[in-house]
């Protein structure tokens, strides 16, 4: 049975398919190939949500991965996702009907959390005159605030021919280049999702 997944992030046209491209070599490198799901880039965390919804009721088995923009239960063997987003103040989600915790997954805060597990990759794709030791320190990576995230970001990449990080114009050629393994390491979550996709 193919597995839809839907995730927040590359709204339409091109942007959409750097979005596709992006998870898919992700998931590729962690052990997917030949059994990828089928990835959906939705644009918001909102239209993540309903068209996941929509794909439930249609008797799919999907998966949705948006950011969590907030914190959350630390372990992962005790996440309540769906209690989380329908918590969470400007989210209000309900749970469909059928459809399990597993099925619900983050990345902690943000996608660019997942890039401060592999500073290595980070460094390689921007090049001369990346500030590393502007990043956060923090190694629990699930852990840093989002605003952290972004402002760190900034002052690393600002020197860079790349140009200072952009999310529509990097994130998603980062995450490309990103060791799954190094991800999962740092950010149980992401070892939640990449085991519920089975690898």
């Amino acid at each position: 049975m193919s597995i839809y997944l839907y995730v927040e992030g590359g709204a339409k046209g091109s942007l959409a398919r750097e979005c596709r491209k992006g998870f898919s070599q992700f998931l590729n490198k962690a052990g997917l190939a030949g059994r990828m799901p089928k990835v959906f880039a939705c644009g918001s965390r909102r239209a993540a949500y309903e068209d996941f919804c929509t794909a439930i009721q249609n008797g799919k088995a999907a998966v949705l991965l948006v950011d969590s923009e907030a914190p959350v239960e630390a372990s992962s063997d005790k996440a309540k996702p769906w209690q989380h987003v329908k918590d969470r103040q400007g989210d209000g989600w309900e749970r469909p009907a059928g459809v399990t915790d597993e099925d619900l997954h983050f990345m902690v805060h943000c996608m660019e959390a997942w890039f401060l597990a592999d500073k290595g990759a980070l460094s390689s794709y921007f090049g001369q005159n990346f500030q590393v030791n502007s990043l956060p320190k923090r190694g629990d990576i699930e852990k840093v605030d989002k605003a952290d995230i972004y402002r760190g970001l900034s002052q690393a990449t600002k020197e860079t021919q790349k140009g200072e990080y952009g999310k529509g114009k990097h994130s998603f050629k980062i995450l490309a280049l990103i060791a799954p393994d190094k991800v999962r390491s740092a950010s149980p979550y992401a070892d939640r999702f990449l085991k519920v996709l089975g690898c």
